[in-house]
């Protein structure tokens, strides 16, 4: 048998969830997802041993036993070179998923600021709603710029996306303190 590929380490975890009720099976798959882990089959999860999912292992381990399941959580690295790439694609994809996601929500972001701007909705509230929006943005982009650890994307595009939000909120505020007489 060949000797471990490479130095990633991964945190393998193979869950087993009573099948009912299944919102139990799905709050689990929900938190799993929401980290980042991404499935190797049924019922068997992967994430990088990194810092940003330490403390995670514990997290998953008390959501499994409060829903009368099971968890196995190993450490493991690749045997070979095949399996270090699928693991990696399998990792990396799921991240590019995600940040295809995040530029889309951005481009609704700055349709819906360019709209209030063309419609002169230049109101306090709107502004509210405006800023919790990029302010979504902007924690979502911090949990996976933190979850994507091997930097499955061109950062500094991605970056220019939220900047690109930062000055339409910045020009519509201008514009509504303008409005309100907040100048």
């Amino acid at each position: 048998m060949s000797s471990r590929v490479g130095r990633e380490a991964w945190t393998v975890l193979i869950v087993r969830v009573p099948s009912e009720p299944s919102r139990h099976r799905v709050a689990v798959w929900r938190e799993l997802r929401r980290v980042g882990a991404v499935q190797l089959g049924q019922g068997s999860w992967a994430l990088p041993d990194a810092p940003p999912f330490d403390g995670f292992v514990d997290k998953i381990v008390t959501l499994v036993g409060q829903h009368e399941g099971e968890v196995l959580a190993l450490s493991a690295s690749a045997i070979d070179a095949i399996t270090r790439e699928q693991i990696r694609s399998l990792y990396d994809e799921a991240r590019r998923a995600e940040w295809t996601e995040f530029v889309s929500e951005c481009g609704k972001c700055l349709t819906e600021l360019d709209k209030e701007i063309r419609n002169k909705k230049f109101t306090l509230s709107e502004l509210d709603e405006e800023e919790q929006n990029v302010e979504r943005l902007r924690r979502w982009h911090r949990e996976l710029r933190s979850r994507d650890v091997f930097d499955s994307v061109d950062e500094g595009e991605i970056q220019t996306e939220l900047d690109a939000c930062t000055a339409a909120l910045e020009r519509f505020t201008e514009l509504v303190y303008n409005a309100v007489g907040l100048d």
